[in-house]
């Protein structure tokens, strides 16, 4: 596939060869043949050529018409039209409020009577409240005792899938922005290659060594259904892997620096992303400063963010909201993030001492599900089973042993079953 290129004349070789380099650079960067230039043509001379961009150079394969020196040029705007005076712009605004009736401009007999008017369309005291068309549920003069008002969809108070829009704001997925590189140090290598360099770097750009491999191959297929030599790939692999540590170094600082220069905005995996990439380059003294930088921005973000999960955990068991504490310790800001000792055992304590016979059957079930999502449910036992057990409940306490030990004694059961497959929030309770 061709470009369009500009290029200058720099010398005539005795081999009939004009050299060639682009306008305003400093070194030539190939040769061109005589036959393709027109003969009044002189050193120095700007045409509009067609090249071919192939990884063992630049091939121009045909030269056009001449381009003006830019001393020649003239900085001037033309304007095209007619000479004739004309009126200024005027503007009208629409009356009537924020937006026109879109039956203003019909005419009489195609006008639509009111909306209430219409066939097919409900009294507006039939119509279900604006809140309730938008959560897709019925009226509130329509609903039923298990669609009430008070009915949350199962698994929203569990973390489940519906819990999403009921969290607070620390507890949703972090959404924030993206690493969006800029292309400073990759400029900047690209600018000191050479000619036959600059292809194979912009192959390493694209996808590294594999680009590149893939590049010769297309390269050759195209070069045998054109009769053309083919390109030997060992040279042109050889100034790839010669390129390569610089070409990642570049890439890799302009991520690290749009990383520091939006720390605080940065997403953590992203920021993780690049701290953990400055293993993976050769760096050089900028290099290791920004990594150094980076690390203790991850350092210091990850502590605040394990601190504040801590603090929701202590303040809910502090209150006396137990199944707040074990949802939060089953959501912790990274993988890594463990609970103290002293906090898992009073988190554990707490949990047993909620999970009574007082307590009623749903709530010790919705409260035994936060248990087997937190990640204290081996130390957890539970002081008994509620006294309005049924079967559902006692089914549920069977599937739950095998995630929290502590059921297996209230259930008569010698030893707990194995706990089997993972499972999402919520999964333990039916309808």
């Amino acid at each position: 596939m061709t470009r369009r290129l500009d290029i200058e004349l720099t010398s005539r070789r005795d081999d009939g060869l004009w050299t060639w380099r682009t306008p305003g650079a400093k070194q030539p960067r190939g040769t061109v043949d005589a036959a393709l230039v027109p003969s009044s043509a002189k050193v120095g001379d700007v045409f509009r050529s067609e090249a071919e961009f192939e990884l063992d150079g630049i091939t121009v394969v045909s030269v056009a018409t001449p381009v003006a020196r830019h001393a020649d040029r003239v900085d001037r705007i033309e304007l095209l039209g007619s000479a004739r005076p004309s009126d200024g712009v005027s503007v009208a605004y629409a009356s009537g409020g924020r937006r026109r009736h879109r039956d203003d401009d019909r005419p009489d007999d195609d006008r639509r009577g009111p909306r209430a008017d219409r066939p097919g369309r409900p009294d507006a005291g039939e119509r279900p409240e604006r809140a309730d068309r938008a959560r897709g549920r019925p009226a509130s003069g329509a609903r039923s005792g298990a669609a009430g008002a008070g009915a949350r969809p199962r698994g929203a108070a569990l973390g489940g899938p519906g819990a999403g829009r009921d969290r607070p704001e620390h507890q949703r997925p972090d959404r924030q922005r993206g690493v969006q590189p800029g292309t400073i140090h990759r400029n900047a290598v690209l600018a000191n290659l050479r000619p036959e360099e600059l292809p194979v770097a912009e192959q390493l750009l694209r996808g590294g060594m594999p680009a590149v491999r893939q590049a010769i191959v297309e390269q050759n297929t195209r070069a045998r259904s054109e009769d053309r030599a083919e390109v030997a790939p060992e040279p042109l692999l050889a100034i790839a892997e010669a390129l390569l540590p610089r070409i990642n170094l570049a890439a890799w600082k302009d991520r690290a620096i749009a990383a520091r220069a939006g720390a605080k905005d940065t997403a953590l995996r992203e920021l993780r992303s690049v701290v953990s990439g400055a293993s993976t380059v050769a760096l050089d003294d900028e290099g290791r400063e920004l990594a150094s930088v980076l690390r203790e921005t991850l350092a210091t973000r990850v502590t605040a963010l394990r601190d504040q999960w801590i603090g929701r955990i202590t303040t809910a068991l502090d209150e006396g909201r137990v199944a707040d504490a074990l949802r939060n310790s089953a959501r912790p800001p990274e993988p890594a993030a463990r609970l103290s000792a002293e906090l898992a055992i009073r988190l554990s304590e707490a949990a047993g001492a909620a999970l009574t016979a007082d307590l009623p059957a749903e709530e010790w079930r919705a409260l035994l599900d936060a248990v087997v999502d937190s990640p204290v449910r081996r130390t957890v036992k539970p002081a008994a089973l509620p006294g309005d057990a049924d079967d559902a409940v006692l089914t549920d306490a069977r599937r739950a042993a095998g995630y929290v030990p502590g059921l297996a004694k209230l259930l008569g059961l010698p030893i707990p079953p194995p706990p089997g497959p993972r499972r999402s929030a919520g999964a333990i309770r039916r309808p």
